[in-house]
C-alpha cells in the first residue's frame, strides 16, 4: 500500500510503501515517553522514505551515542520519523503522522529502549 504523511503544520511531508499496517511499536526511552510516539513496527531504508520539507522546515536531534537520528518540524515541533539506533540507515516512522491510521485500532508492541 501506499502512505502518506506528514508533521502538524505540512512543511514536512513524507511517503512510502508497505503492507497494511496493522500494528506499531512504543518505546519506554526518555525521548520516546516524552513525545508519546507510535513508531512504524517496519523498518524503511533511505532509498523507500521520499521526504519532502520546506526550507529549513526539517531539523535533527541526537543525543546519547548520537548514532539514532530523530527529525522534527522546526515550525510546528512535531516528530514524523526517525533513523535508528539499532540499524543505521534505516527509518521507523512516527504512525500517529500516516494518514489514514488510527493508532487506537493497533496491536502495539512494547520495547524496551530504556535498559539500553
Amino acid at each position: 500500500m501506499q502512505y502518506t504523511g506528514s508533521c502538524h503544520c505540512g512543511d514536512v511531508t513524507f511517503e512510502f510503501e508497505a503492507p497494511q499496517i496493522d500494528g506499531g511499536v512504543k518505546c519506554n526511552c526518555s525521548i520516546c515517553t516524552r513525545k508519546g510516539a507510535v513508531m512504524s513496527n517496519f523498518l524503511l531504508q533511505a532509498d523507500q522514505l521520499k521526504i519532502t520539507a520546506k526550507a529549513d522546515a526539517l531539523s535533527l536531534y541526537q543525543f546519547g551515542t548520537m548514532v539514532g537520528k530523530h527529525y522534527f518540524c522546526s515550525r510546528c515541533g512535531i516528530y514524523p520519523f526517525h533513523e535508528t539506533l539499532r540499524a543505521p540507515g534505516s527509518f521507523r516512522v512516527n504512525l500517529n503522522c500516516v494518514e489514514g491510521v488510527d493508532v487506537n485500532h493497533l496491536s502495539l508492541d512494547m520495547f524496551d529502549g530504556k535498559s539500553l
